[in-house]
């Protein structure tokens, strides 16, 4: 485990610089890192720290997060097909959003359009905890992530569907497709202390969720209640899926893929997973931001498009695989 944790971490390091160096302006890797440093008075210093570290430090949060996340589902649902959307905690930030843009509360204020994210989150979380409860079991709280879900998507489609002009529908349209870019440190700090509040949170679900693995029953007998777990889970996931949609819009296929891919590798227990899809997530979150700036540079391909284009085939890949096992 620490020869997996070493090439996880140096993984992250390794693409979190090259995410400082890689971008239009025309700078070798030293004079981009010299001037992010020490600062030498020209642009170039001012688009390091305005403008790359503040993606490069987005795309790790919110890459950890969704990881991190969508271990816990899987962990405590069962389900290696579980993903943090599965609660609607990323239909409710991504509704918020789009209510900020529709009545132009986005344009008013610099941070309205995270700011209701996270509002909109909040309030699908109140939602979900008050539909699900915290003895209705996993079955419940996946049905009532399904109704929140469609709610919501029902409600953006009417949004959209009643856009006041063509430019706030694009608008919309390009938030909901997920991006880093044009972020500042602002956003960082809104984000990150609500992800690390979250991450906090769902880590201390490890030995519950090893504990599941058993069956609830066992869970139980070991001091592991299904309502605690589930009410850690919902908070955790909601501070921390919440907080990275708000800054970063919905970004699929993240939290499914990871834990998928380092699963066999890690073991069974989904305690040991945990940390893994945090710096799995943040790797490949880091990698697809990159991509991003050198696949199609002067077209502004967006961050989610790219993730759902490698995600998908990844995903048809596993339900395959499984198949295959189960067969």
């Amino acid at each position: 485990m620490s020869r997996l944790a070493l090439a996880l971490v140096a993984l992250v390091a390794a693409l979190f610089l090259l995410s400082l160096v890689v971008g239009p302006a025309e700078a070798g890797p030293g004079r981009s890192l010299r001037a992010l440093v020490l600062g030498d008075g020209t642009p170039l210093t001012l688009v390091m720290r305005e403008i790359r570290l503040p993606r490069a430090l987005l795309a790790l949060t919110v890459g950890a997060a969704l990881g991190l996340s969508g271990a816990a589902m899987q962990g405590y649902l069962r389900n290696p097909l579980a993903e943090p959307g599965l609660l609607g905690v990323t239909g409710s930030a991504a509704l918020g959003a789009v209510i900020a843009i529709h009545t132009g509360l986005a344009a008013a204020l610099p941070l309205g359009l995270p700011l209701a994210a996270l509002l909109g989150a909040a309030a699908g979380v109140g939602l979900l905890a008050a539909l699900a409860g915290t003895r209705g079991g996993s079955l419940t709280l996946i049905l009532a992530g399904i109704a929140l879900s469609a709610l919501a998507g029902a409600l953006t489609s009417l949004a959209l569907n009643l856009s006041p002009n063509p430019y706030a529908a694009n608008e919309i349209v390009f938030w909901m497709m997920g991006s880093l870019a044009d972020r500042s440190m602002t956003h960082v700090w809104l984000a990150a202390p609500l992800v690390a509040l979250g991450a906090a949170v769902l880590m201390t679900l490890g030995r519950g969720l090893d504990a599941l693995t058993l069956g609830e029953d066992a869970a139980a007998a070991m001091g592991y209640g299904m309502g605690r777990l589930q009410v850690a889970l919902v908070a955790g996931t909601a501070l921390a899926v919440g907080a990275a949609t708000a800054v970063a819009g919905a970004i699929g296929f993240v939290g499914l893929v990871v834990p998928h891919l380092l699963r066999r590798v890690v073991g069974a227990q989904p305690s040991r997973l945990l940390w893994a899809s945090a710096l799995g997530g943040a790797a490949m979150v880091l990698a697809a931001d990159v991509a991003v700036r050198v696949v199609l540079p002067e077209r502004d391909l967006k961050l989610g498009v790219l993730t759902a284009i490698v995600g998908a085939p990844l995903f048809l890949h596993l339900v395959y695989r499984t198949r295959r096992d189960l067969g």
